[in-house]
């Protein structure tokens, strides 16, 4: 399906121009909406924009939704954050990170490019859904998560055409759940941004994907392995022990 949507999009001369143009002015028009108060047309403008997802027969809506779920959740949370300030340099940011991200990142089919956007996905994912952790039941939280999860595992492997892509992703989308009902409890946010969480599961979805990118392509030397393994237990050991867990539970 994947070469199908990239025929659909333009790839150079004027029309290529005005795709690109149209990808800048997107997040403009979003953020215009937010500060006019008009955050829920602001989300149903971002679902209809995916609109080519279902110019397909309905059986290939579920892989197109798989497909484009990394996108989508992009650009849900860029809305959850542009709505979660009111300062206008930070709305600012967001909308020149969202239009990088449609014009140079999401564009790119290569197996690396499409690595980091299933990390970039799930990063931006995650911190936007702790961010509005107050508008959130924890049930709400640990199913939003698990699915940012299991689509990030699914892009991410996707690109790989791992053999047993859906049992991966749906064991990394349990495990971000199952964290996420534990350390719901115990929720710590450091620089009052980043909730740990999300730097727990950032830390671990970045070291094993970047063992499985390495031995994918046979670079996984027993040096690289253990030098990134012991990074990854030095920040699990540091978040652990350096956290205030007193007083912390709800």
């Amino acid at each position: 399906m994947r070469p199908l949507i990239t025929k659909m999009k333009p790839s150079k001369g004027f029309s290529h121009s005005i795709y690109i143009l149209l990808n800048v002015l997107f997040p403009v028009l979003i953020v215009a909406l937010v500060r006019g108060g008009f955050e829920q047309v602001a989300f149903g403008l971002i679902l209809l924009s995916k609109w080519r997802m279902f110019a397909v027969r309905p059986r290939f809506w579920l892989a197109n939704i798989r497909t484009n779920a990394v996108d989508i959740t992009i650009g849900l949370s860029a809305l959850a954050l542009m709505s979660g300030t009111e300062t206008t340099w930070l709305q600012l940011a967001y909308v020149a990170a969202w239009a990088g991200w449609l014009v140079f990142i999401k564009p790119r089919h290569d197996i690396l490019w499409v690595s980091l956007q299933a990390f970039i996905a799930q990063v931006i994912g995650l911190t936007a859904v702790f961010s509005a952790w107050d508008h959130i039941s924890l049930i709400g939280l640990v199913a939003t998560v698990g699915f940012i999860c299991f689509f990030s595992a699914h892009h991410f492997f996707y690109s790989f055409e791992e053999e047993h892509i859906r049992l991966l992703a749906y064991i990394w989308g349990y495990f971000g759940a199952a964290l996420t009902w534990i350390l719901g409890h115990w929720l710590i946010y450091y620089y009052g941004v980043v909730a740990q969480p999300t730097l727990i599961l950032s830390a671990m979805a970045f070291s094993i994907g970047t063992l499985y990118y390495l031995d994918h392509f046979d670079k996984l030397s027993r040096f690289v392995r253990r030098e990134i393994l012991f990074v990854l237990a030095t920040i699990l050991l540091v978040i652990i022990a350096f956290s205030d867990w007193g007083d912390k539970t709800i």
